[in-house]
């Protein structure tokens, strides 16, 4: 019986230290991080188009108030007719810009532009 006990005792310890003498598995590696996407930059030209549509949808939206303010009497007509010239000559001014830049507008030319339609608006009650 005692030599069972030991039998038993022994097996217990060799298999203790068999454990302890196992090597862990690898840590699991992480795939690494995927590349950051490309940076895309808009087309200079495309750029210099939409600031003239944004413009060119400013002074049609302009035109059209200079139009319900003529129509709910707020002011004559030939007031309302000097402020569509005064529309009319800021965009040839838009025209004579966009004819150097390929029928877009520059960011500076643009700000230029759009203190001239703040005055416009203002003159309209805007």
């Amino acid at each position: 019986m005692q030599r069972s006990i030991r039998a038993l005792v022994y097996c217990a310890l060799v298999s203790t230290l068999a454990a302890c003498v196992v090597t862990p598995p690898p840590p699991r590696r992480h795939p690494p991080p995927p590349p950051p996407p490309p940076v895309v930059r808009p087309n200079p030209h495309e750029a210099e188009l939409a600031r003239r549509a944004e413009v060119d949808e400013r002074i049609d939206t302009l035109s059209r108030r200079i139009d319900q303010r003529v129509d709910q009497g707020y002011y004559p007509p030939p007031t309302g007719a000097a402020l569509h010239h005064r529309l009319d000559v800021i965009r040839q001014e838009i025209g004579d810009m966009a004819g150097q830049h390929g029928g877009g507008i520059s960011a500076d030319e643009q700000r230029v532009i759009n203190q001239e339609l703040d005055g416009a608006a203002r003159a309209i009650g805007y």
